[in-house]
């Protein structure tokens, strides 16, 4: 039996190598959840005084539309994280934090199948609470509504909606075929 050629070799080495240059790109999203991480907390500090003012300046509407636009961006910096951590283990290395005692049961366990499915039900948990904040400004004084911007954000969610059970579907099919 004769051995690969050298430049084979070398050559399939360095294409496992160059998985590496994911890795500043995991880094820039890193950067990313600090940016999401500061827009959380000047909303924070933009909304509480005026929840605590006791001139009533933040109605129970205003007071939902800002916990909303918090938690959605609560959602955004989850799913930085879950592409972060199961796209760095998929694709680049696995995280060797032996001694880590609060480390979150999925990690090392989401495959790309996992991920895909965890990103398109987070884009579209997203997608309706941009959807419900629109819905909720309806009779708002002064708020006009775009019904062509609202129908658009109905037809995205719903789009993200039907993609999110299509993954799904395939994912179950791909599962009940004999692996190649």
């Amino acid at each position: 039996m004769s051995a690969k050629p050298r430049i084979e070799t070398a050559f399939e080495r360095l294409l496992f190598r160059s998985r590496w240059l994911m890795a500043p790109f995991y880094a820039g999203l890193v950067l990313a959840l600090v940016m999401l991480l500061a827009v959380f907390v000047k909303d924070l500090i933009y909304y509480v005084p005026k929840a605590l003012s006791l001139s009533h300046e933040l109605s129970s509407n205003d007071a939902i539309l800002a916990v909303l636009t918090l938690v959605d961006l609560s959602l955004a910096g989850n799913l930085l994280l879950i592409v972060m951590f199961s796209g760095y283990e998929n694709f680049v290395s696995k995280l060797d934090l032996d001694g880590e005692t609060d480390r979150p049961p999925w990690m090392g366990t989401v495959d790309f199948s996992g991920l895909k499915m965890k990103l398109i039900a987070s884009i579209v948990a997203i997608s309706g609470i941009q959807l419900l904040k629109t819905f909720m400004n309806i009779g708002k004084v002064g708020y006009e509504l775009n019904t062509t911007e609202a129908l658009w954000g109905v037809i995205i969610h719903l789009t993200f909606v039907v993609s999110g059970v299509l993954l799904a579907l395939m994912d179950w099919l791909a599962s009940k075929t004999d692996k190649h």
